[in-house]
């Protein structure tokens, strides 16, 4: 699947905000939404008309996308799992994307940013219920137990994070214990709980129920 790899503020100047792709890089001045708070490109300050209601669904898609780290089609794919389930199909569908192991071990402070979370698991620094996992989208579930594994724990990076892990405010529907770098999953992520980033989950759907 392809990933892009390209500079990352672009994509949260592209969206108007701040999309935290960058970690404590973007809690500084030097955050590139706050210096340049315009679309990049050659005509990012001109003009531009107000979005038709297909842009907005567009945009929309685009944003959560691009915070979750989520390709076109595996984004659709969860989309489609979504619908399938009983309940509401757009909180289903940001559960789902919480549920990501990279996605928990940046809710964890564990890491500063979602790319950097996927990259630490991709690198098979963590276990889940013992056992060794190094896909970012592998979907975790209630009573799971994510842990540093113990090869990785003598290192200074992760050393220096268990500080930083302490002093993070972790989600309600997650037990951390900031020494070991370790936490349990309790419950299923409410929607109150996903509110770091506004998102309008309902044009998605829209979008995608066309």
């Amino acid at each position: 699947m392809a990933r892009y790899t390209g500079p990352v503020c672009r994509l949260c100047r592209r969206e108007g905000m701040k999309l935290f792709l960058k970690g404590e890089r973007c809690y500084t001045p030097k955050c590139s939404v706050d210096r340049r708070n315009y679309p990049p490109g050659q005509h990012g300050q001109a003009r531009r008309r107000n979005p038709s209601e297909y842009g907005l669904q567009l945009r929309e898609k685009q944003k959560v996308r691009r915070i979750y780290g989520v390709g076109e089609q595996p984004f659709r794919n969860y989309y489609e799992e979504a619908a399938r389930r009983k309940g509401v199909t757009g909180e289903i569908l940001l559960q789902l994307l919480e549920l990501r192991l990279d996605n928990i071990i940046f809710r964890l402070g564990f890491a500063s940013s979602r790319p950097e979370a996927r990259q630490l698991v991709r690198h098979g620094h963590f276990d889940v219920n013992g056992h060794k996992v190094d896909i970012p989208s592998y979907q975790c579930k209630v009573g799971d137990e994510i842990a540093l594994r113990q090869r990785s724990s003598s290192s200074d990076k992760f050393k220096d994070m268990r500080e930083l892990a302490a002093q993070h405010t972790s989600p309600a529907w997650l037990d951390k214990n900031a020494e070991t770098l370790s936490a349990k999953i309790l419950t299923m992520p409410r929607r109150e709980d996903i509110d770091d980033i506004p998102i309008a989950e309902h044009l998605i759907i829209e979008r995608y129920s066309r």
